[in-house]
């Protein structure tokens, strides 16, 4: 009698009877034909495969006599049957993964599978790829890429604005307020005057060029000045004491007459000394007095 031994769950003998005895289950003859010893029964090879033969997880059909079977948590499978889901590759003698639905990956296709996914081409990033994270999303870093320009921002400086990311370059020009003076981008920083913003370098004194930002300032028309350059350069004198009427400080109020001007307290009689702002003053051979006063010249 020559036989192979089937090992493992369910095991089974395989051989060729030279005795008289017939198949457990059709009762036919099995002399000198190939049959099939298991759990102490005899069986011809067709009844085997009808009645004890263990199905294949993957084709589903009955695991022949003559096939080589393998068998893994009381699953069975044909030995060609045995091939990873995803590339196909023979598992035969290969590590292996059994994942849901009963199907065999191999160790490369299940570490893809549970790489993370690339938010930019949704392809998996497995060790060793270089890549990038933003609020538990993830990108291979050639894939992190400007949504305006389309360049790759890879590890370098980007702007997050919803969904969407940018460059730096791109977000000055997109987002980034334009100063009044220069009709540059601000990026940091700056000031805003009259609801329009500007570059702390741009708002300057039109005379000194000096930094007006967080100082006392006086516009005239479409020109910044320093309180300095205001009295020098801009500011009239006053009649009286011949000081420039800056409007900061005491006397902000101004009394103009033909081509002069006064402080509000400089605007006085010039024989009584009575202050003449918002009363009534006579003029007199180009002096200034009260009412009363030329009557008694």
């Amino acid at each position: 009698m020559a036989f192979h031994r089937h090992t493992g769950p369910g095991s089974y003998t395989v051989g060729t009877m030279s005795e008289r005895f017939d198949c457990h289950y059709c009762r036919d003859p099995l002399q000198g034909k190939k049959y099939v010893q298991k759990e102490g029964r005899h069986c011809c090879v067709k009844c085997f495969e009808k009645f004890c033969a263990n199905t294949c997880t993957e084709c589903k059909k009955p695991i022949g006599a003559d096939s080589k079977e393998l068998h893994f948590k009381n699953r069975y499978w044909h030995d060609n049957c045995f091939r990873c889901f995803k590339c196909y590759t023979s598992l035969v003698n290969e590590p292996f993964m059994l994942r849901e639905n009963n199907k065999v990956w191999c160790s490369n296709c299940t570490a893809a599978e549970d790489a993370p996914r690339c938010k930019g081409c949704f392809k998996p990033i497995i060790a060793g790829d270089q890549n990038v994270e933003y609020k538990k999303m993830v990108w291979h870093k050639d894939c992190f890429t400007c949504s305006q320009c389309k360049q790759v921002i890879g590890s370098g400086s980007f702007f997050p604005k919803g969904d969407e990311f940018y460059c730096v370059s791109c977000h000055e020009h997109k987002f980034a307020k334009t100063c009044a003076k220069c009709k540059n981008p601000i990026t940091s920083g700056g000031l805003t005057y009259q609801e329009q913003p500007w570059h702390s370098e741009c708002f300057i004194c039109s005379n000194c060029k000096k930094q007006l930002g967080g100082k006392r300032f006086t516009a005239v028309e479409d020109q910044f000045y320093c309180v300095e350059c205001y009295k020098e350069c801009v500011a009239k004198k006053c009649a009286g004491c011949k000081n420039p009427i800056t409007g900061f400080g005491r006397g902000t109020s101004v009394v103009n007459y033909e081509d002069e001007s006064w402080h509000d307290y400089c605007f006085k009689c010039t024989k009584c000394a009575r202050g003449l702002a918002n009363k009534r003053f006579v003029c007199h051979n180009g002096k200034i007095y009260c009412a009363e006063c030329p009557k008694r010249l």
